[in-house]
């Protein structure tokens, strides 16, 4: 297909080049979902509601605390392999948006022919949690010595490992690897079994030496199967689907509020006012959503 590398293309082209497998039409098609202009917006939400019969059939992986993938040069090495694509996501001003624009992201890469998709959160926040709500299997990747003791760890991050593989197994670490496998096995067996049916599994590895990783995909593997057969899999789905209109509400109800001006200059002032004591917290909020109730009311 001839284009021009700066022009923008009808939502039609970027439907039929993410259909066929093209990369440069899938990046560029991912840039218009992460756009912040109206006109961008329109075509990306048609561009992902035209895809969406051709997408969900890949098995979706969330990563936190740290690269599995390796150094930039590996990276850089994968990318370049015709099964392999690799697209970092924008930060963005809220968790939520991220998530919205990574989930469509990830649908985008399924049309497109990827049948395992890896999601990486680099554990700051709440972004674990966004990550496990739009995945089918969540790894909580550690080092051991590396001040990630397990006293130090969040109790949900734990709750919502799938499996937990301690890194960097190899040299001088291979003993305290060891060491945390065996704490983190005796953590995960205090809280209850998750509704999936499966029971969190511990496993060290070195991805440098490449040791262990077998290990880890075999162990995705045992747990798809049984998510698949017991009905977890689609159950689970279905309530991620769900939720992510939730979450679009969400976001589109921020943005309408804090993309008023109008709100925008009473903020301003109600701000003044509760720290001069002229008015609580709780009856500055009342007011500015009793004002942004009557906007729309006036409309």
């Amino acid at each position: 297909m001839d284009y021009k590398p700066k022009s923008r293309l009808t939502a039609a082209a970027y439907i039929d080049g993410v259909l066929k497998g093209d990369r440069m039409l899938l990046s560029r098609a991912i840039t218009m979902i992460e756009s912040n202009l109206e006109s961008d917006k329109v075509i990306a939400k048609e561009i992902v509601q035209a895809i969406l019969p051709k997408s969900g059939n890949s098995f979706r992986i969330g990563i936190t605390k740290g690269s599995i993938l390796g150094d930039k040069t590996r990276m850089e090495e994968l990318a370049n392999r015709e099964e392999a694509y690799i697209r970092p996501s924008a930060s963005g001003d809220t968790l939520g948006g991220v998530a919205n624009k990574t989930g469509e992201t990830m649908l985008l890469c399924e049309a497109a022919g990827y049948d395992i998709i890896l999601i990486e959160t680099v554990g700051v926040g709440q972004s674990e949690t966004a990550v496990h709500g739009m995945t089918d299997f969540f790894l909580l990747l550690m080092l051991a010595g590396a001040g990630d003791e397990l006293q130090g760890i969040k109790k949900g991050i734990m709750e919502m490992a799938d499996m937990v593989v301690i890194n960097k197994a190899d040299g001088d670490n291979v003993r305290k690897s060891q060491i945390a496998k065996s704490q983190y096995q005796n953590a995960l067996h205090i809280f209850p079994q998750s509704e999936s049916g499966w029971s969190p599994v511990v496993s060290t590895a070195s991805a440098i030496k490449n040791i262990g990783i077998d290990k880890v995909w075999e162990e995705i593997t045992v747990y798809k199967k049984l998510v698949l057969e017991n009905g977890y899999f689609h159950n689970n789905r279905n309530l991620q689907q769900v939720q992510w209109m939730y979450n679009n509400i969400n976001e589109e109800l921020k943005r309408l509020f804090y993309g008023s001006k109008d709100i925008e200059s009473q903020l301003s002032i109600l701000e003044k006012d509760i720290i001069s004591a002229k008015i609580s917290p709780v009856k500055a909020a009342q007011k500015i959503i009793e004002a942004f109730k009557k906007s729309f009311q006036t409309r």
